[in-house]
């Protein structure tokens, strides 16, 4: 079922009652959504959070039909954490200015399957905007999020885990998920990830696999990632996907994996803060002291994460 328009702002109303503040955003420095999706740290988990999307039939049949992931890969690349940096660390208001433009960006996302993946039959239409696809897209930054987290910083407890995935339902009120559709607490939250991917729900289409293909081979981005990130992507997914995918894991892709993992829970906890930190999240504690603009530093670091100098840019 698609989220309608009203109930899209509805979730923004839930979405203003339990922000931070306004200059705050929605969660604001003291939240577990701060303490986790500020490590630059998150990028480890991109390439899985993305395959785990492409196994829905419905993304990876928008992706291929009417993104411009291959005409512009890098572009894409600064959309989408351009999106989801901007509802975490934007202000308030830039929160649901790019909510509501995600929002309508989805709305126009319609098309047919051409071909039967899983459930879903040849010629059945699909929506970006149905509660269940973005349910599933939802959870898999979620997860994602925190799965990186944890390969080099020390995990969350259990009561961590409860507030992380509580603010998450909050989150999810931003791409127009309705509460009542989530899980209730962590736990049943892990449990719906599990089912999922034992699910035929998700099925590696032959579009998926394409795309997949595509980006890990560096021939959308002309630079193809380094063969411990390809290993590592592949050890974080589920197994019969990873096959399904045809991404190897041998042993010395498990080597490779393993040692990358290694070195970079060495470093990564030394490194200065000012390169540990995405540079949406220095912009907002800037402003949080007051600071209409972002330092010059950081605008070069937002160039990086989000291809704009400023949250306050508009997106592309």
């Amino acid at each position: 079922m698609p989220v309608s328009a009203a109930e899209f702002e509805r979730g923004l109303d839930l979405v203003r009652a339990g922000a931070a503040g306004a200059r705050e955003g929605v969660f604001g420095p003291g939240s577990m959504t701060w303490r986790v999706d500020r490590e630059a740290a998150v990028f480890l988990g991109a390439g899985r959070a993305l395959l785990l999307q492409l196994a829905h039939p419905w993304v990876a049949a928008a992706v291929a039909d009417q993104s411009r992931v291959f005409a512009d890969p890098v572009g894409r690349f600064h959309r989408t954490f351009g999106v989801t940096f901007t509802m975490v660390f934007g202000s308030l208001d830039q929160a649901l200015l790019v909510a509501r433009k995600l929002y309508q960006r989805h709305e126009a996302v319609t098309g047919v399957l051409p071909q039967s993946a899983g459930p879903f039959a040849a010629g059945s239409s699909y929506q970006a905007n149905e509660v269940a696809a973005l349910r599933w897209v939802h959870a898999t930054l979620v997860e994602t999020a925190l799965l990186a987290h944890e390969l080099v910083l020390p995990p969350l407890s259990d009561g961590e885990r409860e507030r992380y995935w509580s603010e998450a339902r909050l989150y999810a009120a931003l791409f127009g998920i309705p509460p009542d559709s989530l899980p209730s607490d962590w736990a049943s939250f892990v449990a719906y990830v599990d089912a999922m991917a034992a699910s035929d729900v998700l099925t590696v289409s032959p579009a998926a696999r394409d795309i997949s293909r595509q980006i890990f081979s560096g021939k959308v981005t002309g630079v193809r990632p380094p063969l411990w990130y390809r290993a590592l992507t592949a050890q974080l997914l589920p197994g019969r996907l990873r096959e399904a995918f045809e991404l190897p894991l041998g042993e010395a892709e498990q080597a490779i994996a393993d040692r990358a993992v290694g070195w970079m829970r060495r470093l990564y906890p030394s490194l200065p803060r000012r390169l540990r930190t995405v540079g949406p999240c220095q912009e907002a504690e800037e402003r949080l002291k007051g600071r209409d603009q972002p330092s010059l530093a950081t605008r070069g670091l937002n160039r990086l994460w989000i291809g704009r100098p400023s949250m306050g840019n508009p997106v592309r």
